[in-house]
């Protein structure tokens, strides 16, 4: 029988390593996806993930309840990934393209490939175009698939508010792609 994220954090908080190692093991590759599809970068997605979950792991006693666990260590996670990004931001250090996924192209011909090559260039660019919150949210809606309700708390923003930022980004990844979608 599968333990609950519940059950599992209740042996966490009373100092049970196994049962915070249940909820390493369950969130593991749900937070890696969501910290690559924030830095594009694998080294800082296995070092947020690592982070995320030292700082979960100290807060455990701050853990109150009002959210799923899921949604605590998620916002945890995009906090990791979000200082990480601002701290590049301050000191001028820009992104990688070639760090980003790339699209595979599902037909063989060069013409599809080039196609493919400029939607990604243009995807890789607007992605890094966006604020950090406006990535955040897009990632959490339409990687992660994260409602409304587990956006704005997951970022503590309002619900208006994380809904502006997966409108925003979409609207902005939209301009970027317009060119070559037509």
């Amino acid at each position: 029988m599968i333990e609950t994220d519940q059950a599992a954090l209740d042996r966490a908080i009373t100092g049970d390593t196994d049962g915070f190692r249940v909820l390493v093991e369950r969130y593991s590759h749900p937070l890696f996806r969501l910290a690559y599809r924030m830095t594009g970068n694998e080294n800082d997605a296995d070092d947020i993930v690592q982070e995320s979950f030292l700082r979960a792991w100290r807060s455990l006693s701050n853990y109150d309840g009002r959210a799923s666990f899921s949604t605590w260590v998620y916002r945890i996670a995009a906090n990791c990934a979000l200082d990480l990004l601002r701290t590049r931001r301050r000191r001028g250090v820009g992104e990688d393209l070639d760090d980003h996924p790339h699209l595979e192209s599902g037909s063989p011909g060069p013409d599809s490939h080039t196609f493919g090559g400029e939607v990604q260039r243009r995807l890789t660019l607007a992605m890094a175009a966006l604020s950090a919150q406006e990535r955040t949210a897009f990632v959490l809606r339409h990687h992660e698939e994260l409602s409304i309700d587990e956006i704005s708390s997951t970022l503590g923003v309002s619900r208006e508010a994380a809904k502006h930022s997966v409108f925003r980004a979409v609207q902005k990844l939209r301009r970027a792609l317009q060119p070559v979608m037509g």
